[in-house]
């Protein structure tokens, strides 16, 4: 049997338990637990990475090094699952994994699926869509991996830095995808995978495209789910927002929650909400988007208050994620917290990114004319999201000028930015749909 996992404490209210959780958070052991506890919530199957201080290790395989736990798992099920760290080249370099493989893989299998996850986030952050795609790899003999970007979540906080001149714009771009989308490269070959589908949100998404444009033979599909980094020039996008939103719009279309094609006077109204919210910042997503314009990282402005980022942090958990019960909102919220105060590595790509204004330096909307020209893209909004979706719009128009037809895209009812947490339901639907076509 697994172990019992220690219940995430209560999100603090007062200063004393926000100073108990910010003295014991980001430690590895406390991180571990925060994910895993998650992935038990999706995947009954996952078998425990955690080992309580007075029980054994007869149920796990560990390596000399100690670094990377294999789980057991039972031989006569559909699936295992697995985390591990899976070690680059470099020494301290490592990427937090989660495989969900067949026990039963078919000769005929699709490659499997890669899911990737926004800025400063995790792979956990996927644990209600774990079960669709779980199912997805049974049934077609494949396997579904999600794993933390190289700097973030769970994987090796690493120094990030960038060497290019502030001046030579392509060459600070370059640089900063390369940190992610070489080690994400690097890993795929390390996993022994041939080639994979991408389903990347946010940032995720954006690194989904760039490393598909460098290694081309290495991607089936794109899935991006609210891709960030899309249209050229200033728009309404709030960065501030990846901290300071919440969900009062994301259950507001009463009688209906669907997925529709995109058309122009959806893609208008969902900038025309944008462009209202932007009218009303409030004053702290004006700091925010100033700090962030100022090249601060938003986990960092966190980070600096110490003792006060649990509750902060909880503000944030529970304003933006209303959907999910009580204890998913805790669980949650002990994850974002555990991945927030672990030291500060990727997150500082962000202004090599995105230029003041938070429009991207080099827009993917001028970029995937040069993806494979058969390659199947799939754009994915939420009705209430703050990333434009007029880059998307423009970026199927672009890829039919160079003859690429499998561009499609969608706007979820009852949804934001966290697109596939709002509405689950409709995007695991999509998910498979668009896995299968």
């Amino acid at each position: 049997m697994d172990s019992v996992l220690p219940p995430a404490k209560e999100i603090p209210e007062a200063f004393a338990a926000s100073f108990r959780s910010w003295w014991s958070a980001a430690g590895e052991k406390e991180s571990t637990i925060s994910e895993e506890r998650l992935l038990r919530r999706a995947l009954p199957f996952f078998r425990s990475t955690y080992t309580p201080p007075s029980s054994s290790c007869s149920k796990k395989t560990i390596t000399e090094d100690n670094t990377h736990i294999q789980p057991v798992t039972e031989a006569n099920g559909p699936l295992s699952a697995t985390s591990t760290k899976v070690h680059l080249s470099k020494p301290k370099h490592y990427i937090n994994t989660l495989s969900i493989t067949s026990n039963k893989p078919s000769p005929n299998a699709p490659p499997p699926a890669v899911m990737l996850h926004g800025y400063g986030a995790g792979l956990g952050f996927y644990f209600h869509n774990f079960p669709t795609m779980a199912s997805w790899a049974a049934s077609k003999g494949t396997s579904v991996y999600a794993l933390d970007w190289l700097g973030m979540g769970r994987s090796a906080r690493v120094p990030f830095s960038i060497k290019a001149k502030r001046d030579d714009t392509p060459a600070r771009v370059a640089e900063a995808e390369s940190f992610f989308i070489d080690s994400l490269e690097e890993w795929r070959s390390k996993m022994g995978l041939k080639e994979m589908t991408l389903i990347g949100h946010s940032l995720g998404a954006y690194f989904s495209v760039a490393y598909a444009l460098k290694y081309p033979d290495r991607v089936n599909k794109l899935i991006l789910l609210s891709p960030a980094g899309v249209p050229r020039g200033p728009n309404y996008t709030e960065p501030s927002r990846e901290l300071t939103d919440d969900a009062s719009d994301t259950h507001s279309t009463q009688g209906r929650s669907d997925i529709q094609r995109a058309t122009a006077g959806k893609v208008k109204d969902i900038r025309d909400e944008q462009k209202e919210k932007k009218a009303h910042e409030s004053r702290t997503r004006k700091l925010f988007t100033y700090l962030w314009e100022e090249g601060w990282s938003p986990f960092q402005v966190v980070r600096s208050t110490l003792f006060f980022s649990p509750m902060l942090i909880g503000k944030y958990s529970t304003r933006r994620f209303t959907g999910l019960s009580e204890e998913e909102t805790r669980d949650v919220h002990d994850y974002i917290m555990n991945i927030t105060l672990a030291k500060g590595s990727g997150e500082y790509c962000i202004s090599h990114i995105l230029a003041p204004g938070a429009h991207a330096r080099m827009p993917l909307v001028d970029r995937v004319k040069d993806l494979k020209k058969d390659l199947p893209i799939t754009f994915v909004y939420g009705e209430h999201d703050w990333m434009d979706p007029v880059g998307g719009f423009a970026s199927l128009e672009n890829l039919k000028k160079v003859g690429n037809h499998n561009g499609k895209m969608y706007i979820v009812t009852n949804a934001g930015h966290h697109v596939y947490l709002d509405n689950k339901e409709k995007v695991n639907e999509l998910l498979l749909r668009e896995l299968d076509r």
